[in-house]
């Protein structure tokens, strides 16, 4: 466990569009809008979606310190808590596949569904023998998402998982292999599981794809794993 004694900063978070609530858990040195864009307002035109960018990326300022899992998987909660949205289904990407498995067992009262993409139980040796050029490539305020990865692990906590999860694993992913969807995919009981044929940032590479898999997920829930707080139709709410 790393020290996160000191607290993360408030993320900076955009709340848009309608219906059952959607928070989005990003992936590692991305932001919100690297990793979401072309997908938001399909995404908004059903949902209303919570969307905070981790510490370092988009309006979030870096944190002072460095920080763990269970910290940055607070923040991203509280972000959708602190705006009146109570439960929620939790869509995580990569790093945010962690963010959104961890709240699920940490928050189970808040979280009513998974989709996890091109993700990871813990990292593996690939993954791992990436960070060193990864790491020098980004700005300092990024790098603090590349330290956390060595420290990553949530296979003890999938067999807790209680909600429907849907795992997209990215068959031509060149950073994820997609052996990291299927240890997901095995150790939650019931996911389903499904396979994109695309490299890593899939919601850029096969946006509609990828949105004709999450959205007919999304729509199957039943009313109680589908609820959340809906927003008003059309309109952006900014956070701090």
């Amino acid at each position: 466990m790393r020290d996160s004694s000191l607290s993360l900063p408030s993320l900076a978070t955009t709340v848009t569009g309608t219906g059952p609530a959607l928070l989005l858990a990003h992936g590692a040195t991305g932001s919100i809008e690297g990793n979401f864009a072309p997908v938001l307002p399909a995404l908004a035109a059903a949902h209303t979606v919570v969307a905070p960018d981790y510490p370092g990326s988009g309006r979030t300022p870096a944190a002072d310190a460095p920080w763990d899992l269970d910290a940055l998987t607070d923040a991203v909660v509280d972000s959708a808590v602190r705006r009146g949205v109570e439960r929620f289904a939790l869509l995580g990407f990569s790093l945010g596949t962690q963010v959104a498995v961890r709240a699920a067992v940490r928050h189970p009262e808040r979280v009513t569904a998974l989709v996890l993409t091109a993700g990871f139980a813990r990292p593996d040796d690939h993954l791992l023998g990436l960070l060193p050029g990864w790491r020098a490539e980004e700005p300092p305020a990024l790098r603090p998402h590349l330290d956390l990865i060595p420290f990553l692990d949530v296979t003890a906590d999938l067999s807790e998982v209680g909600v429907p999860t849907l795992v997209i694993a990215t068959t031509a992913d060149s950073l994820v292999l997609p052996e990291g969807s299927h240890a997901l995919a095995a150790g939650i009981r019931g996911a389903r599981y499904t396979e994109i044929d695309s490299d890593h940032v899939v919601m850029v590479e096969r946006p509609q794809e990828w949105l004709e898999q999450v959205l007919g997920f999304l729509r199957s829930l039943p009313s109680s794993s589908s609820d959340g707080e809906a927003g008003k139709a059309g309109k952006v709410r900014e956070g701090e």
